[in-house]
């Protein structure tokens, strides 16, 4: 565009001046070997530009002859370099496409148009061609000689870090990763990779280090890289807690700075107060994150944070976080729980349906028949909200790739990511109940207090008894049916049992009710029942 422009200009200028020119007419005489030579002016000054026309063409024609064969020599060199990476670029996509037979021819014509010296992608796509082939020995040893050459480093560090991982040789890769990670930290691989392990490694400080020279260097945004470093920095707080609790309370408190939610970080600063008997700055502490994130583990810290207090004292603190988080689920049920400590049973039930309405799972129904024993001890009722519990979803637990842990972690213990773990109902756990389970259908199937048992008092009725010798029975007998006793024993007819006897609703043979086979009723003993 700048060569247009400045075409256009230089025409307008000639023009101007040979129309200046023509409005000032004049004649131009020369006087050369003893001849006079007259013309006009604008002749003159025609003839001058015909003049560097022709000598600026003649140079041109002199030029392209002179530098013909050099011009020739740049055309070919350059179609050839044209050529080369054609077959360049084809080959790596073949190469990512998994065309083994493509690959290696394109990487035979790039071999034959182009020099490895020149162009380092070629070690690249032999390499490629040699993984696709199952050549892994070769491909290893064309990474490492890239990761010798300073301008293919960095790519031969990441493709033997990647045949590490492959094969399974973890601590290899990670020698790579962090390899590359010292000279160039802002790569995302390396510098992850080294993260996630010094992290399982429980090497928090260099993690740290290694974390702000990625912030530094722009690799993760200032947000997520906060997020990490206070994760990092809760670790190293759970982790020095024991020895020593006031640094542990400094790094806790750095993390929340950075992470105003985190809830481990928050738990650890109030336990370092807590040791130190100062309750007024681990409410101050636990309430703010409270505010952010209710977790029934600052709940549980909060209301029983002295061991000293009576049940109503706790009452009181679980009250203090409802009002800081109304109509939440968690204030709801710390509240129910320390009510049914302090035995108020119609507050308990009241906060721990209000719980329940919100959402229902398994602890809150649990609960409830925790409730129920405590204050009517109906083992219907209780029964009854044990078997809402099974129906019911899942408590929140701490979560991270299929894992279920019952307390915070730093990092995944399968993939090692950092900060995965969250605080969700586990996997497996089908949305929503199965059944209708919410607290108004348990209402309204939930059976009445059973009354206190009323025994029934038994009313003898005097009924005449005949008399049977036990001898003359015995007689009447057949003889296969007399039972054969000791000598001297004494034969009781009552507690003998008599297989031809017939029962009625466990009445003895003797009963005067009971009709006897092969006799006659007797009148005067004969009982009407009916």
């Amino acid at each position: 565009m700048t060569k247009i422009i400045g075409f256009v200009v230089i025409v307008l200028l000639i023009g101007f001046g040979f129309s200046w020119l023509a409005d000032r007419p004049g004649v131009l005489s020369i006087v050369w070997q003893g001849q006079l030579i007259e013309m006009s002016l604008m002749v003159a000054a025609s003839i001058v530009a015909a003049l560097i026309a022709a000598v600026m063409i003649v140079w041109w024609l002199f030029n392209t002859v002179w530098n013909s064969p050099h011009a020739a020599r740049r055309y070919f060199r350059s179609r050839k370099r044209d050529r080369g990476y054609q077959a360049l670029s084809t080959g790596l996509i073949a190469a990512g496409a998994g065309n083994a037979l493509l690959a290696r021819k394109m990487t035979a014509r790039t071999q034959g148009l182009l020099s490895a010296d020149q162009e380092p992608l070629i070690h690249l796509l032999e390499a490629q061609a040699d993984l696709i082939e199952g050549k892994y020995d070769a491909a290893r040893r064309k990474f490492e000689a890239m990761a010798q050459d300073p301008e293919t480093r960095e790519l031969g560090l990441r493709g033997l870090y990647m045949e590490a991982r492959r094969q399974g040789a973890n601590e290899a890769a990670l020698e790579y990763a962090e390899d590359a990670a010292k000279n160039a930290p802002y790569l995302p691989w390396a510098a992850q990779a080294t993260l996630e392990s010094k992290s399982r490694s429980g090497e928090w400080d260099d993690a740290i280090r290694l974390l702000d020279q990625q912030k530094a260097a722009q690799v993760i945004g200032r947000g997520e890289a906060e997020r990490l470093k206070a994760v990092l920095l809760t670790a190293k707080a759970e982790e020095k807690f024991e020895i020593d609790p006031k640094a542990a309370r400094e790094d806790a408190k750095q993390a929340l700075k950075l992470s105003k939610g985190l809830v481990p970080a928050a738990l650890v600063a109030a336990k370092s107060y807590l040791r130190e008997d100062n309750l007024r700055k681990a409410a101050a502490v636990l309430e703010p994150v409270w505010k952010i994130a209710p977790h029934p583990q600052i709940a549980q810290l909060y209301v029983r944070a002295r061991s000293g207090d009576t049940a109503v004292d706790r009452l009181k603190r679980a009250e203090r976080l409802e009002s800081l988080k109304p109509n939440n689920v968690e204030s709801l049920f710390a509240v129910a729980q320390a009510a049914l400590d302090a035995q108020d049973f119609t507050r308990a039930r009241a906060k721990a349906e209000a719980a329940a309405r919100i959402q229902p799972r398994e602890s809150i129904f649990l609960l409830m028949a925790d409730i129920e024993e405590a204050e009517t001890g109906d083992q219907g009722r209780i029964r009854h909200w044990m078997a809402q519990a099974l129906r019911a979803p899942r408590d929140h637990a701490w979560v991270a790739d299929g894992i279920v842990s019952d307390k915070w972690l730093p990092a995944s213990p399968v993939t090692g990511r950092l900060d995965s773990f969250e605080w969700k109902v586990p996997f497996g756990q089908v949305e929503g109940p199965v059944e209708d389970n919410g607290i108004d259908h348990a209402l309204s199937s939930l059976p009445d207090v059973a009354k206190p048992e009323i025994r029934e008092k038994i009313i003898e009725i005097p009924v005449p008894v005949k008399v049977v010798d036990p001898v003359v029975l015995n007689e009447a007998r057949p003889v296969a049916d007399k039972p054969t006793h000791p000598k001297n024993e004494v034969v009781n007819p009552v507690e003998e049992k008599r297989p031809d006897a017939v029962p009625f609703f466990g009445g003895l043979p003797d009963d005067p009710g009971v009709k006897k086979p092969n006799a006659e009723p007797d009148e005067k003993t004969r009982l009407k029942l009916f």
